[in-house]
């Protein structure tokens, strides 16, 4: 019997594959080791097959894809209303296997090993700023304990230390002194391990010529345009801007019933990474865009007038990611008066 499509439940080393046929009958639904995965989808016809986006994913695609097979990802929480019975690897496996035939499901786009190399450096990057924040907290809360503040802002900590350290008058303890100055040396090697970082991904944005394309947008720099190119790849999976926007949270969330529209705020889906990125680099276009004559600073000055400047922040995020998918699928350069021409 003819087997066209496959769904795979992922695991770290036992992984549960379900096959039907055309008609959606089950053929099998058998576990299998991780070292048996390879080659026995070598031995199948070319066949679709569908997998959950976690952990793991990207890789099995692209090698279930070089075997010849079409690999379709989909996100967890679009395949869980098709398990039928309690949760467990077999009915797992038999609703992927059934929700990646459905003509509505929504699919994720499968990674390359540079992309995901390239969003390596920003979640260790990201985990390196979060621990270097929680260390100067952690000083600045020891520091509070002996009578010392330090002003806000990261930078007056790394500051301060050794003036701290060097004035004996402030009755600091020596073994507390020995302390302080082991986490001003933890923090100045978290400082100094996002700082490579930086110069990783600014190397590979200088190198890219559609990174470099997407940083001429006003509040997209670097950062950002590495890291929607490494988390987006093809924009052509998206049908148009909007999709990509509500893709990464930037849409209002709906809650209609009875011929009565409600939208809220935005609804947060997606990668709030990249989210928090837009926002960020569309407040610092906000909060200059006064005085400023250019198309995008005036619609931003025009907005705050109607609002404030968090709702002109969030706007000009979602016209941004727009932008981004215009860029990206049409293969254009950035023109700031392209829609006064238009």
């Amino acid at each position: 019997m003819k087997i066209t499509t496959v769904g795979i439940d992922l695991a770290k080393n036992v992984l549960q594959v379900h096959g039907s046929n055309d008609r959606g009958k089950k053929v099998f639904n058998k576990q299998l080791k991780r070292k048996h995965v390879l080659t026995f989808f070598a031995q199948l016809p070319p066949c679709l097959i569908g997998m959950e986006a976690c952990g793991g994913a990207h890789y099995w695609a692209r090698k279930l894809q070089s075997l010849g097979h079409t690999v379709k990802l989909m996100a967890p929480q679009f395949v869980k209303p098709y398990v039928k019975t309690n949760k467990h690897d077999a009915a797992d496996a038999e609703a992927i296997c059934e929700a990646v035939v459905r003509p509505t499901m929504r699919f994720v786009p499968i990674k390359t090993g540079e992309q995901q190399a390239v969003l390596s450096l920003h979640r260790a990057r990201q985990g390196f700023v979060k621990a270097r924040t929680a260390q100067a907290n952690q000083i600045r809360g020891l520091l509070t304990e002996y009578g010392i503040t330090i002003p806000q802002g990261i930078s007056h900590v790394s500051r301060r230390i050794p003036e701290i350290l060097e004035d004996g008058d402030n009755e600091l303890p020596r073994l507390f002194r020995q302390l302080l100055q082991r986490l001003g040396d933890h923090l100045k090697e978290l400082e100094h391990q996002v700082t490579e970082l930086d110069v990783q991904i600014h190397t590979w944005h200088r190198e890219n010529e559609v990174s470099r394309r997407l940083a001429s947008i006003p509040g997209i720099g670097p950062l950002t345009a590495s890291a929607m190119i490494a988390s987006i790849g093809n924009a052509t999976c998206f049908e148009n801007g909007r999709q990509l926007a509500a893709w990464l949270g930037l849409v209002p969330r709906q809650h209609s019933s009875g011929g009565k529209p409600l939208l809220q705020g935005i609804s947060k889906r997606g990668d709030s990474y990249l989210r928090t990125l837009l926002i960020h680099g569309a407040r610092s276009v906000v909060r200059v865009a006064e005085g400023k004559a250019t198309p995008t600073h005036r619609w931003a000055v025009d907005i705050v007038k109607r609002g404030n400047k968090n709702i002109a922040a969030v706007a000009l995020a979602n016209k941004n990611a727009r932008i981004v998918w215009a860029l990206l699928t049409q293969n254009r350069e950035y023109q700031s008066d392209f829609s006064a021409a238009m």
